[in-house]
C-alpha cells in the first residue's frame, strides 16, 4: 500500500491513523490506495500502539435483558463508530459473580466498563478503585462523584399527567409498583405534584406490584369504591395491561369512559394490550448512546462526573385518542 501511494511505510501508518504533520493530498493518496487494495487496519497492532484494546465491558443485573439489551444496542450504536467492542456479563443480582466478572474484563484489559441493572435506584460503587473509567447506565451509583446516565421518571409522570389533563380528563387514578421501589415513589410523587399545581389531587392512589394481575386487581378495588374516575395513569406497562383487561370485563370503555397511560413503552405490552397503549419511553437506547458517549470521553482522559437525567417521551396511541 505505501508503495502504492508512494510513501514510506511510516508515513502510510501516520495518514491510515491520523497521527503527524501531514500534507492533506498524502493523507488523501494513502487513502486512496488503502481503499483501491481493500486494507482494514488491525485493531489489535492498532491497540497495542496505543495501549488500548477497543474493547468495553458490560455488567448488568438484568437477567431478562428487559432493559439491558435496549441499552447495549444504544452504547453499541456510540462505540461502533470507533470500533471499540462490547463485552456482556449477566451477574444476576450476585455481588459475587458480579466482582468475579468484574476481574474477568479486568484481565482482558478491557478500556472501559458500563454497569447497569434493572432498577433505577443508586446502588454502592461496583469497586472504590478502578484502573479504568466507570460509567453507570440506567442505574446510578450511590457516589456523586461517579458519572451516571439515568430516565427522569419524575419528567415521565408529568408528561403522562399533562397528557391525560390536556385531552379532557379530571379525576385521575394512580396505579403502581411496590411502594417500597424507588421508581414507584418518584413517579407517584411527580404524579401527585402534576395534579397539585392544577387544583386537583389523585383519585386515589394504589401500590401494589409490577404485574397485570395487580393491574386487575387493583382495578376490581377501585371501581368497588364507586370512584368517578375518567382516567389512570399506571406505573407500568404491565400493570395497564391489567387495568385495561378488567376495564373491558366491567363494561368501561377505554378510552372513552376511562383514558389508559402506561410506562415503559415496552412494546410486548403496548402493542398487545386493547386498545393499543399511550405509553411513557424512557429512552433507554438513547441512555445507553450517552453513557458510551461519556465512557469514549473519560477513555480519552475527559472524565465527566455526576448524574445526568435522560428527558423520557410520551407515545400516544388508541388508549388515549380524543
Amino acid at each position: 500500500m505505501a508503495a502504492l501511494a508512494g510513501v514510506s511505510t511510516g508515513t502510510a501508518s501516520k495518514a491510515l491513523n491520523g497521527r503527524g504533520s501531514l500534507r492533506a493530498e498524502t493523507r488523501l493518496r494513502v487513502q486512496q490506495a488503502a481503499e483501491q487494495l481493500g486494507f482494514v487496519a488491525n485493531a489489535a497492532a492498532r491497540g497495542l500502539q496505543a495501549g488500548r484494546t477497543y474493547t468495553v465491558g458490560m455488567i448488568t443485573t438484568d437477567s431478562i435483558g428487559r432493559f439491558s439489551i435496549p441499552l447495549m444496542i444504544g452504547a453499541e450504536d456510540a462505540l461502533g463508530a470507533g470500533q471499540v467492542s462490547v463485552l456482556l456479563a449477566d451477574a444476576r443480582d450476585d455481588p459475587i459473580r458480579e466482582q468475579y466478572y468484574l476481574r474477568t474484563l479486568l484481565s482482558r484489559k478491557v478500556d472501559g466498563i458500563i454497569v447497569t441493572g434493572r432498577r433505577t435506584q443508586a446502588r454502592l460503587p461496583i469497586a472504590a478503585e478502578l484502573p479504568v473509567p466507570v460509567v453507570y447506565a440506567f442505574i446510578s451509583s450511590s457516589n456523586p462523584a461517579d458519572c451516571s446516565v439515568v430516565p427522569d421518571e419524575a419528567d415521565g409522570a408529568r408528561r403522562a399527567v399533562r397528557h391525560l389533563l390536556a385531552i379532557g380528563r379530571r379525576r385521575i387514578a394512580h396505579i403502581t409498583g411496590p411502594e417500597h421501589h424507588h421508581s414507584a415513589r418518584v413517579r407517584a410523587v411527580a404524579c401527585a405534584e402534576t395534579l397539585a399545581a392544577e387544583g386537583l389531587q389523585p383519585a386515589t392512589t394504589l401500590f401494589g406490584e409490577w404485574t397485570e394481575a395487580w393491574g386487575r386487581q387493583a382495578t376490581g378495588i377501585l371501581l368497588s369504591t364507586g370512584a368517578e374516575v375518567d382516567a389512570v395513569f399506571c406505573g407500568s406497562d404491565q400493570i395497564a395491561r391489567g387495568v385495561a383487561e378488567a376495564l373491558r370485563e366491567a363494561g368501561r370503555a377505554i378510552p372513552g369512559d376511562v383514558a389508559l397511560v402506561g410506562f415503559d413503552n415496552w412494546d410486548v405490552m403496548v402493542e398487545a394490550c386493547r386498545p393499543q397503549l399511550t405509553s411513557i419511553d424512557m429512552d433507554l437506547e438513547g441512555i445507553g448512546r450517552t453513557a458510551a458517549e461519556l465512557l469514549l470521553s473519560a477513555i480519552n482522559g475527559d472524565a465527566a462526573r455526576g448524574l445526568r437525567a435522560v428527558p423520557c417521551r410520551l407515545v400516544p396511541r388508541a388508549s388515549t385518542a380524543v
